[in-house]
């Protein structure tokens, strides 16, 4: 397997679940960049939308990965439904022979949960749902895929959640079921973890920062080129990334020979681009946690000097 400096993931077979939009598709274009062949998986297709309703497909997160320089191949998968997921398995297998890299994207909750409300007010069958999609997503695709990854040594496994570990531990995440939820993943990456090390492979929870994401440029009335007018009604969103900013923090770990001595362990974006040395698209490193903690939580006016 041939490599370069400019894709050294060619050759390498990776997995983004939940590829659609967002981080998701952030880490697939990114890993298409970094020259792997990248299968993205979700439900919103050019035939068929899911519930969000939106315009974002796998299919052209596929195309994107492809013009970036990998090889995208989108495949319309249910991460709820056991049989499609083995499916993909068995298709990846059949196609590849080998998974080096699996990203457990998935979830789907943003219109189930209900900001600040009480888990007694909040409507019992979203929040029941949210955590179907935010938990047995992720454990039934790692179910199906782990074998196929745990054939060759060196394969990782990146948990895709909101918040650090230590973040999370010591603040309220908006609502019973979302902090549920984002706190769950960051115990899958401990625990997957603890059961891939020894097959010789790691595991890793990963968070991005505030997210420009479609669905948050869509809220803020913005767009990508124009995002820094949102700042005067949230002026904290100075400090806000683009998805394809965990996409590199996630090809960074993928690249890296020695990615095991992450085995287990909470990371974000803003930690791994001091580690490994890359920017978001404009050149900057954002750091949102450090801010959150030390700007954002106290109550400090706005400014994002020296975090990003």
């Amino acid at each position: 397997m041939s490599t370069s400096p400019e894709q050294p993931l060619h050759g390498k077979v990776a997995l983004v679940a939940g590829a659609t939009r967002g981080a998701g598709r952030g880490i697939a274009v990114q890993l298409g960049a970094a020259g792997a062949t990248v299968y993205a998986t979700g439900r919103s297709t050019r035939g068929k939308r899911s519930e969000y309703d939106r315009a974002e497909t796998i299919e052209e997160t596929a195309e994107l990965a492809t013009a970036a320089g990998g090889s995208g191949i989108a495949v319309p998968t249910d991460h709820l439904e056991p049989d499609q997921v083995r499916a993909l398995a068995e298709r990846i297998e059949a196609e590849q022979g080998r998974l080096d890299v699996l990203v457990n994207d998935v979830w789907g909750g943003e219109k189930l949960f209900e900001w600040e409300n009480p888990v007694w007010e909040h409507d019992l069958d979203n929040g029941l749902r949210l955590l179907r999609l935010a938990i047995d997503t992720h454990a039934i695709t790692s179910h199906f895929l782990l074998p196929l990854l745990l054939r060759r040594p060196g394969g990782l496994v990146v948990e895709m959640t909101d918040g650090t570990l230590a973040y999370n531990q010591a603040n309220y995440r908006n609502s019973f079921f979302y902090d549920i939820a984002k706190s769950a993943v960051l115990r899958m990456g401990f625990a997957l973890g603890h059961e891939l090390g020894p097959r010789g492979a790691t595991a890793v929870a990963l968070t991005p920062g505030w997210l420009r994401s479609e669905m948050m440029l869509d809220a803020f009335g913005v767009t990508e080129d124009n995002w820094r007018d949102a700042l005067e009604r949230v002026p904290h969103f100075g400090i806000s990334e683009t998805p394809h900013y965990v996409g590199r923090a996630v090809a960074a770990l993928a690249a890296d020979p020695e990615v095991a001595r992450w085995n287990g362990q909470s990371l974000s974006s803003g930690q791994l681009a001091r580690e490994y040395g890359f920017t978001d698209l404009d050149g900057s490193r954002p750091d949102a946690w450090r801010y959150m903690v030390e700007v954002q939580d106290p109550g400090k006016p706005a400014d994002a000097s020296g975090y990003r």
